[in-house]
């Protein structure tokens, strides 16, 4: 049975700080599950993220889906030491969307010691898959 959409587990310390800032916030996402296994994010189709014809942005929709690879790719490394940075990402849109609630789920494919890559499904209230990716992320030391 899958957990509703808005349900929220305990998500890790270090994360609160992080939650106030950057694109993720502009856009609405909000992490409801964040673990080394699998990363699950909502974000509204809205103002925010649609495009001027009133579709979801394609756009929005690779935000999302980096959003939640860089977390979880956070998950499996020395945060004091190293920060994990997008180095490709591609995504395939298979259905439009003009409103709701976007869910993303990003699971690891590749958990090594300089790169990680991790899929993502980004389904509507449904279940329907609106978008899948691919999000390769580089280890690279804390500047």
């Amino acid at each position: 049975m899958t957990k509703p959409l808005h349900e929220q587990i305990a998500l890790p310390d270090w994360y609160g700080p992080l939650a106030k800032r950057g694109l993720a916030v502009a856009l609405g996402i909000e992490i409801q599950q964040l673990s080394r296994e699998r990363v699950v994010a909502t974000m509204p189709v809205d103002d925010r993220t649609r495009q001027p014809f009133g579709l979801l942005h394609g756009g929005a929709s690779i935000a999302l889906a980096e959003t939640v690879a860089s977390f979880g790719a956070v998950m499996h490394i020395d945060r004091d030491r190293f920060v994990a940075v997008g180095l490709e990402i591609n995504g395939n849109h298979l259905r439009a969307k003009t409103d709701g609630t976007l869910r993303a789920t990003a699971v690891p494919v590749h958990v090594g010691r300089s790169t990680q890559v991790w899929t993502v499904e980004i389904a509507d209230e449904e279940g329907r898959l609106v978008c899948v990716s691919r999000c390769t992320l580089a280890i690279v030391p804390k500047p």
